[in-house]
């Protein structure tokens, strides 16, 4: 059995490409530690989160957690706390490239083996306008979003041109998560790189580098 820990609705449609599973969310502490650096952010939050939901968790399941970030030069910008944050971080981003960090956590419940990676994307966000950004900030849909934007939001589009893990930058790396789960004897059911390119409308340059390991 899988268990997701997470309720976002984006890992849950790119997981569903591949696995049946139930959802258990977990809740941690998101705030950085002084002087963390984003890989060992991610990684703590997706551990955390593992464990957590892997409390509740039958014997017989494998918990997948992920954490994601945006990071932009040395800081972690996480989920904005309002409208205003939300501008500023997308005023910041605008025609410049960040990086975004997720990390994943995979737990055995029966014999408490913990498996993770994790995944960095460069995202080259577009020139967007004013107009543009305050006209997204009006849908709501930044503020459960690191970084307080959305790749997939189809009205936005803030990036025109990735050369990366699409599926990182939503949240939740699957060919990572892939190569992980393998190392626990768990695959996909189907061709995972054709379903997830399809699902995204988005040719994967990295694929194969990635599930090589």
């Amino acid at each position: 059995m899988l268990v997701l820990a997470s309720n976002s609705p984006r890992r849950r449609q790119l997981l569903a490409l591949g696995w049946k599973f139930q959802v258990i969310p977990a809740e941690v502490d998101e705030r950085p530690l002084p002087g963390e650096q984003p890989k060992d952010y991610v990684l703590r939050l997706a551990e955390g989160k593992a464990r957590a939901a892997g409390s509740r968790s039958p014997r017989d399941a494998i918990v997948i957690a992920a954490d994601t970030t945006v990071v932009d030069g040395t800081d972690i910008l996480g989920k904005p706390v309002d409208n205003h944050q939300a501008q500023a971080m997308l005023h910041r981003l605008r025609g410049r490239s960040h990086q975004v960090y997720t990390a994943l956590a995979l737990l055995r419940i029966a014999d408490g083996a913990l498996l993770t990676d994790w995944c960095r994307t460069d995202v080259p966000m577009r020139d967007y306008s004013d107009q543009e950004m305050l006209a997204y900030i009006a849908t709501g849909d930044p503020l459960d979003k690191a970084g307080a934007y959305a790749i997939q939001h189809n009205g936005f589009k803030p990036v025109e041109h990735l050369e990366g893990c699409y599926a990182n930058v939503m949240g939740l790396p699957l060919c990572h998560l892939t190569r992980t789960l393998e190392k626990l004897g768990v695959y996909p059911g189907t061709d995972l790189p054709q379903a997830c390119q399809s699902d995204l409308d988005y040719v994967c340059p990295v694929y194969q580098q990635v599930l090589k390991g």
